[in-house]
């Protein structure tokens, strides 16, 4: 698949969310999306960057943007993370990486020298007509929500 760019058509999914619905992009039609993706739920890095769009989401809906989180975690790893942070928008498992993989946020990534494959912290903006209007690739966690609601 062609690397995806600013200005392109995101690409459809279809995932179950925490609470066990079926969420698809087509549904969010005339809707802007922030769709992040994150390496594992309730690690440090995670976590702070859930919570920080769990805070700010007040501010994220005045601004009519729609928060999901995408990771290979399973749902009932979702669940928990949800509960335990008391997160306040959907977390979507893409357990086939079908999705990451689409997003070309599935790759190989290297620690303490050793090359693994996983997921690169991602964040997507995708405009009401479903094109690609930000993407932050290689995201940082510390003032990430900060600059996504400065581009809003």
């Amino acid at each position: 698949m062609a690397k995806l760019k600013v200005g392109l058509k995101a690409p459809e999914f279809k995932l179950i969310s925490d609470s066990g619905d079926e969420i698809s992009l087509s549904q969010f039609k005339g809707q802007k999306i922030m769709l992040y993706f994150y390496p594992k739920d309730d690690t440090p890095g995670c976590t702070k960057e859930a919570c920080s769009f769990k805070d700010n989401i007040t501010i994220l809906k005045k601004k009519d943007i729609v928060v999901l989180g995408v990771s290979r975690d399973s749902l009932e790893s979702h669940r928990k993370f949800v509960k335990k942070y008391k997160l306040n928008f959907p977390l979507l498992s893409d357990e086939d990486l079908t999705v990451l993989k689409k997003y070309g946020v599935w790759k190989k990534k290297t620690m303490m020298g050793k090359s693994y494959m996983g997921i690169e912290r991602t964040t997507f903006i995708i405009d009401e007509n479903g094109r690609i209007s930000q993407i932050f690739p290689k995201v940082k966690v510390d003032g990430h929500v900060e600059e996504i609601i400065n581009v809003l």
